[in-house]
């Protein structure tokens, strides 16, 4: 059994309340009044598993914050705060100012505060669980794509992903491909810019098709993507050019960029928040009414993201 059929079968409870949104998108959705829905999400990363155990203090809190901060700007959610579970297998001061000091300067920089938390002594593991708010109705959902949209990326994928494989092929990685795996940047302004302009929208986490599939799976639709539209750094493409296995970017995982669909009479506008926020937004493919994914370019291969079970 996954992760996914895991989470399905034992933890997705029908909530009763309609104010409720839970398990199924990268936040839950509480209405709070009116004019606003909360938006919660919780990550958990665990030494040897999410990042390697050389891994410096300061990188593990950008990142533990980042991916959390990445599914409030897959719902185009504006961050609030943030609570913290900590396990550590020693005190050490050192490590202990280095983490907090760099998981404040992510935090300072998103305007989001931590309000509380937990520590306790066992295996290097960091909780976090995020809050933010959205426009009640407007959030971006995995199950509102229809056919006939386009499939936008945002930046480059596959450079965490190659980052992941030469460290585990002990190959130090260069600057930017460490960079990318180690410090994401959660596309939060991407995120509340796509509100009422995106139908549907998830972070990359876990690798572009397996990612894409949950938006094809809540929509009830399906999707042509054309690889050679996908945006490549240099290093990936080279990479890609030398091996001929996509399964790097379209399985690789730890991107954290967004993935949205949108419809044809709005492109004009992601081209203009494409220019205005000066983030690269590539159309990749189409949503379809056939269900299943299809690629465009030769490449067969079945690729599998990372599961933990």
């Amino acid at each position: 059994m996954n992760e996914f059929d895991l989470i399905e079968k034992y933890f997705n409870w029908k909530n009763e309340d309609l104010s409720l949104l839970g398990v199924g998108d990268d936040c839950a959705l509480i209405s709070i009044d009116s004019q606003y829905q909360i938006a919660t999400s919780v990550d958990t990363l665990i030494e040897g598993v999410h990042f390697p155990k050389n891994t410096s203090a300061s990188d593990i809190a950008h990142k533990a914050l980042a991916v959390n901060l990445s599914d409030l700007a897959a719902m185009g959610a504006t961050p609030q705060y943030f609570t913290l579970a900590l396990t550590l297998p020693e005190f050490d001061k050192n490590w202990l100012n280095d983490f907090s000091s760099s998981l404040k300067a992510l935090a300072d920089l998103h305007h989001v505060a931590l309000v509380g938390g937990d520590t306790t002594k066992g295996m290097l593991s960091i909780t976090i669980n995020v809050t933010g708010i959205v426009d009640k109705g407007e959030a971006l959902l995995r199950s509102s794509a229809q056919a006939g949209d386009t499939i936008f990326v945002s930046n480059a994928l596959g450079d965490a992903g190659l980052a992941w494989q030469q460290i585990q092929q002990n190959i130090r990685p260069s600057e930017s491909l460490l960079k990318s795996f180690n410090t994401p940047d959660p596309q939060i302004k991407l995120g509340h810019a796509l509100l009422g302009v995106a139908n549907a929208c998830i972070d990359i986490s876990d690798g572009l098709e397996q990612d894409l599939g949950h938006i094809l799976k809540q929509s009830n639709l399906g999707a042509r993507i054309n690889l050679a539209n996908i945006p490549l750094s240099d290093e990936v493409q080279a990479y890609i050019q030398e091996s001929q296995d996509w399964c790097l970017v379209l399985a690789g995982g730890d991107d954290y960029q967004l993935c949205f669909t949108v419809a044809q009479n709005k492109i004009k506008q992601v081209e203009q928040l494409s220019q205005d926020l000066n983030v690269k937004l590539t159309p990749i493919g189409t949503i379809t009414k056939e269900m299943g994914l299809e690629r465009l370019g030769g490449f067969e291969k079945k690729c599998m993201s990372y599961r933990h079970f």
